[in-house]
C-alpha cells in the first residue's frame, strides 16, 4: 500500500500535492498544496465539499462568492512558529486566491454539511497549546478543532524539535459507532527546517495487517487511513506538519496503544544514571 505523497514540480496553477479521496481510497479527506508566486492567481470550486484554506507562508487576498479577506497573512515561513491566516469556505461555493508575495497555500478538504457561511479564522482565533514532555513535545495550532464550526473538517498544525517524536505515544482514530473512538481518515503535510531535512512516520495496526515505515521529505504527504501514525525527527532537522481529518461524526476521539501509553505517566522521562 502506497502511503506517501511525494512532491510535485509545480502545475501550471501551482499545484504540488493532489490528495483526493479516489486517490487515498478512503471516502473523506481531500488535501492540495499550492506555491504561487508573487501575482499569481487561483480559482476554485468547493462543489459539495468544504474547503478550509491555510496560508502555510506568504500573504493573498481571498474572495469568495460572498465575501472578501483582502491582505491577509503575516508570517513567510511556517517555521516563525506564529499562527497561520485561514479561510472557511462552505459547500457550493467558489473562491479565488490573488497572491500578494510568493505564497504556499494548503487547500484541506471534507464533504460539506449545513449552511454555514465563509469566514476568515485568524491568528488570535488559533488555539495554541503546548503537549507532551521530555523528548515527546510539541507545538500545536488548533486552525479548525471540533469545538469550531465546519461539516467534516478538522485542521490543526503541529512543530517538533530535532530529534523529538509526535504523534505519540502511538494513537489511532479508525473504529465507527464505538464509545471511545472516532472514525477520522487523516493526512499529514510535511515541512523540514532546514529544507533538505526528512522525518520517519510509521503508519501501523494491532494485527499488523498494516505496516509501513515511510521518510516523508519536504512537501511530501503521508496519509493515514487507519491505524496508529507517530513521527520521529532526526537530530539537525526541525518538523512542521499540517494535519487534515474528517469522518462520519466531527469529533476527534482516539486511544492510545497499550504498549506506549506509559510515555504519558509520571514514569516519564526516566531518570537515568550518568
Amino acid at each position: 500500500m502506497t502511503l506517501l505523497a511525494k512532491a510535485q514540480q509545480p502545475d501550471s496553477n501551482g499545484r504540488i500535492q493532489h490528495v483526493t479521496p479516489e486517490s487515498a481510497g478512503w471516502r473523506y479527506v481531500g488535501f492540495d498544496a499550492y506555491l504561487l508566486k508573487k501575482g499569481q492567481s487561483l480559482s476554485l470550486e468547493s462543489s459539495d465539499r468544504e474547503l478550509c484554506l491555510v496560508l502555510v507562508a506568504g500573504l493573498a487576498s481571498v474572495n469568495t462568492s460572498q465575501a472578501e479577506f483582502p491582505h491577509i497573512g503575516k508570517r513567510m515561513s511556517p517555521f516563525e512558529r506564529t499562527p497561520p491566516w485561514s479561510v472557511y469556505v462552505p459547500h457550493g461555493d467558489r473562491v479565488e486566491v490573488f497572491a500578494e508575495s510568493d505564497l504556499e497555500l494548503a487547500v484541506c478538504s471534507a464533504p460539506g454539511q449545513g449552511d454555514l457561511p465563509a469566514r476568515l479564522i485568524a491568528p488570535e482565533d488559533v488555539g495554541v497549546e503546548q503537549r507532551g514532555k521530555g523528548r515527546n513535545k510539541r507545538l500545536v495550532h488548533n486552525i479548525l478543532p471540533d469545538d469550531k464550526p465546519a461539516g467534516s473538517l478538522l485542521v490543526v498544525e503541529v512543530y517538533t524539535n530535532e530529534g523529538d517524536t509526535s504523534s505519540y505515544p502511538s494513537h489511532k482514530h479508525d473504529q465507527e459507532n464505538v464509545e471511545n473512538e472516532t472514525y477520522l481518515e487523516e493526512t499529514y503535510y510535511h515541512r523540514f527546517s532546514p529544507e533538505q531535512g526528512f522525518a520517519m512516520q510509521r503508519v501501523y495496526t494491532d494485527d499488523r495487517s498494516l505496516d509501513v515505515c515511510m521518510a516523508p521529505y519536504n512537501c511530501d504527504v503521508v496519509t493515514v487511513p487507519r491505524g496508529y501514525h507517530p513521527v520521529a525527527t532526526i537530530a539537525g532537522y526541525d518538523n512542521y506538519y499540517l494535519n487534515v481529518m474528517a469522518g462520519p461524526v466531527r469529533l476527534w476521539k482516539f486511544t492510545w496503544e497499550k504498549d506506549h501509553a506509559w510515555v504519558n505517566s509520571e514514569s516519564y522521562p526516566q531518570e537515568k544514571s550518568r
